[in-house]
């Protein structure tokens, strides 16, 4: 059952909810004041999403929604409205990034590249029939030059060059070196996880998985040894998923029109003093 948008008896949102607001909105703006992004450029963002979220999303069935609805549901004066009504956004999926998890997807999943022991193994520059070239060829099937795809990753930090072999630094894409790229997986990851609490919060059926642990008063050697186990477990539960995913969808070919996205963070601070 979903949960009331406003206090029966107040007429204003849960206050359990606006202080919730107010805390995941810190991070944000610690973030946009970092890159110089002020309130008026985010304030002109908001009404454009403000716009677009209930034209999409906040219609009703038989009816055509009109730029004074809207203006209603949202607050953003009918002038406004209507100069941002019809312009969305073109979100697009950057083309090295999706190469990028795609190649490494495949990596850390395939047989072949992997030893006796399970450890993955490099791929050698040239030569024999499994390459660096064959294998992205394999994976991409399309005109892609094996040599763009490595330089780009050289430059990101993802591999290194040893011994005429390409040895993978790294088991997930996880780019070091690329704002765009770091920004790309900021909005995505951010974006579901908000969008499964927010589904959570409104009661809607069924409710998504969406779990943490959380601790205070713990020293800072207790920290280290907690972030170790977090990374190790993490790793093993997203292989895990990376494998049976791209098992699904071998299977499946490309007739499915769902998607997921699941992860794992760590975050540690400093507790302010108690007054």
């Amino acid at each position: 059952m979903s949960q009331e948008p406003i206090d029966p008896v107040t007429g204003t949102p849960p206050e359990a909810l606006l202080r919730a607001i107010r805390s995941l909105l810190r991070p944000l703006v610690r973030l946009l004041l970092h890159f110089q992004i002020t309130y008026p450029y985010l304030s002109e963002m908001l009404k454009k999403i403000y716009v677009e979220v209930a034209e999409q999303e906040f219609q009703i069935p038989g009816k055509k929604q009109t730029d004074t609805r809207i203006s209603l549901l949202t607050g953003v004066h009918r002038k406004d409205t209507r100069r941002l009504r019809g312009q969305p956004e073109k979100e697009l999926f950057p083309v090295n990034v999706s190469l990028g998890t795609q190649l490494i997807a495949h990596w850390i999943t395939d047989p072949e590249l992997k030893g006796g022991d399970g450890k993955l193994l490099p791929l050698p520059l040239k030569g024999q029939d499994l390459n660096f070239e064959s294998f992205v060829q394999r994976v991409c099937r399309q005109d892609m030059r094996a040599r763009v795809v490595l330089d780009e990753w050289l430059r990101l930090g993802i591999v290194e060059i040893r011994d005429e072999s390409v040895h993978l630094k790294q088991e997930a894409f996880i780019p070091e070196n690329s704002l765009d790229d770091k920004a790309f997986f900021l909005g995505m990851n951010i974006s579901d996880h908000l969008s499964a609490a927010a589904h959570n919060i409104m009661g809607l059926e069924p409710a998504l998985f969406e779990r943490c642990v959380y601790y205070e008063d713990l020293s800072a050697e207790s920290i280290e040894q907690l972030e170790a186990l977090a990374h190790e477990k993490g790793m093993e539960s997203l292989k895990a998923l990376n494998e049976k995913a791209l098992d699904l969808k071998r299977e499946a070919g490309s007739t499915g029109t769902y998607r997921f996205n699941s992860g794992t963070y760590f975050f540690k601070e400093q507790q302010p003093p108690e007054d």
